[in-house]
C-alpha cells in the first residue's frame, strides 16, 4: 500500500544527503574541466604521445559503461594496490580509505573525458588568427588564450557544459554501489525498514528534477552574460 506519510517524511530526510551530491559533482566538475581542457589542448596541438594517450583515454571511458568503470576503480584497482602493498611488507589498507575519494575519481575521470570533447569542439570553432593576432599584441600564449579565445569558446561550449553537468549530477546517483551515503544511498536505507521502495524512488526523482532544473537555470543565465563574447575578435 502507497504511504504518502512516508513520502513526505523522507523527502524532507533526503535533502540532508543532498550536499553529499554537489560535493562529489563539484569536486568531480571541477577536475573535469581542468583535466579535460588539458586533453582538449593536446589533441588539437598534436602533442606527441601526450595526445595519442588522450586519445585512448577519451575512447576508453566514452566507450566502456560508467558502472564498469566503477567496479574497476572501487573493486579491481584497490585489490590490486592491497595485494601490492602485502606483498612488500607495508601496512597500508587501502580498503580504509573514504569511499567518497572512489566517486571522486570515478566521476573525475569520466567527466574529464566528456568534458575534453566539449572544449576541443568549442575552441576549434574560433578563428585560427585570433591565436596569431594575440601574439601580435604582445600577449603569451596563455593570456591570448585566458582573454580572447577562451571567452569565445565558452559561449559555445556552455549549452553542452550544462549538459554535461547535469548529467554528472543524475551519475552520482551510482556513488551508493561505492558505499556513499548519498540521495540514492539514504533512500534505499530508509525503504528498506518497510519495503517502501516506490515511495523512495519517486523521493529521488522528484529531488533530482529540482536540483538539475536549478542546474539549467544557471546556465542559462551564464550563456546570457557570455552573449557579449559572441563575434569578438582582436
Amino acid at each position: 500500500m502507497f504511504d504518502l506519510q512516508f513520502l513526505f517524511k523522507t523527502f524532507f530526510l533526503l535533502w540532508k544527503a543532498v550536499p553529499v551530491t554537489f560535493l562529489i559533482t563539484a569536486v568531480s566538475l571541477v577536475a573535469g574541466v581542468v583535466l579535460g581542457f588539458l586533453i582538449a589542448l593536446s589533441r588539437i596541438h598534436k602533442i606527441k604521445v601526450l595526445s595519442q594517450i588522450s586519445s585512448v583515454f577519451v575512447s576508453f571511458i566514452r566507450g566502456t559503461p560508467i558502472i564498469l568503470q566503477i567496479m574497476i576503480v572501487y573493486s579491481v584497482v584497490p585489490s590490486f594496490l592491497n595485494a601490492l602493498f602485502v606483498s612488500a611488507g607495508s601496512k597500508i589498507n587501502i580498503f580504509d580509505l573514504n569511499p567518497i575519494y572512489y566517486a571522486f575519481i570515478v566521476f573525475g575521470l569520466n567527466n574529464a573525458a566528456i568534458l575534453s570533447e566539449v572544449f576541443r569542439s568549442a575552441l576549434l570553432t574560433v578563428n585560427k588568427g585570433q591565436l596569431e593576432a594575440g601574439y601580435t599584441s604582445g600577449l603569451t600564449y596563455w593570456q591570448t588564450y585566458r582573454r580572447i579565445i577562451i571567452p569565445q569558446a565558452l559561449t559555445v561550449a556552455v549549452p553542452n557544459l550544462c549538459n554535461a553537468t547535469v548529467g554528472l549530477i543524475k551519475n552520482t546517483s551510482l556513488a551508493f554501489l561505492m558505499t556513499v551515503k548519498d540521495i540514492t544511498a539514504v533512500a534505499k536505507i530508509e525503504a528498506s525498514y518497510g519495503y517502501n521502495y516506490i515511495e523512495a524512488y519517486l523521493d529521488i526523482f522528484v529531488i533530482y528534477i529540482i536540483i538539475c532544473s536549478v542546474v539549467q537555470i544557471l546556465f542559462k543565465l551564464w550563456e546570457k552574460n557570455l552573449a557579449k563574447y559572441k563575434g569578438k575578435t582582436v
